[in-house]
């Protein structure tokens, strides 16, 4: 797990001890974003590997607004190896990235991923990201700083009730995991 921000209190907005400031005695009080950053691999596929630099920047960039604004940013980078792991991830498509569980893209396209391909020795396909109109196989730094941003500030809390239904894993990761763990 890579924790980009520390989960201490920081001191308080003012000299007050009402609490006014959102705890006990005039300390702010963390919020905490937690980015779930998904990938099959980080060894050989561009769109995993690209995407991985890419949040890293984001996160960077955004670090020490968030910061300020009393939030604590907690990245987790986790390889979905089986089918299973998939299953109880709910992950359909790579990369994937979720903040507070949410997907940064309720709608998802996919196209053949040559890298993957060549570690599974079939076809498979990766994800596409749309932002502004255009498709990238490797998301642009400011969609990612865009997305925790609007997390933050846009509220997406009207997205939760997408989540809570579990979605069988697709026929192309089950052939990806299958190739892979044989």
């Amino acid at each position: 797990m890579v924790n980009k921000m520390s989960a201490q209190d920081s001191a308080g907005c003012c000299s007050c001890s009402s609490g006014c400031c959102g705890s006990e005695e005039g300390t702010t009080v963390k919020r905490h974003i937690i980015i779930d950053f998904m990938y099959i691999d980080l060894t050989t596929c561009d769109r995993c590997l690209g995407t991985d630099t890419s949040l890293d920047e984001a996160i960077e960039e955004v670090s020490a607004l968030l910061q300020s604004a009393g939030y604590a940013l907690d990245v987790h980078k986790i390889l979905v190896e089986t089918e299973e792991q998939a299953q109880q991830l709910g992950f359909v498509s790579s990369p994937t990235i979720r903040i507070n569980g949410q997907d940064i893209q309720f709608d998802f396209k996919e196209s053949l991923c040559g890298c993957c391909g060549e570690i599974a020795g079939e076809d498979i396909d990766c994800r596409v990201w749309l932002w502004q109109g255009q498709e990238y196989t490797t998301p642009p730094k400011a969609m990612l700083v865009d997305a925790i941003l609007r997390y933050v500030y846009g509220g997406v809390q009207a997205a939760v009730a997408a989540k809570a239904e579990p979605k069988p894993v697709p026929d192309n990761l089950k052939r990806f995991f299958a190739a892979k763990n044989s």
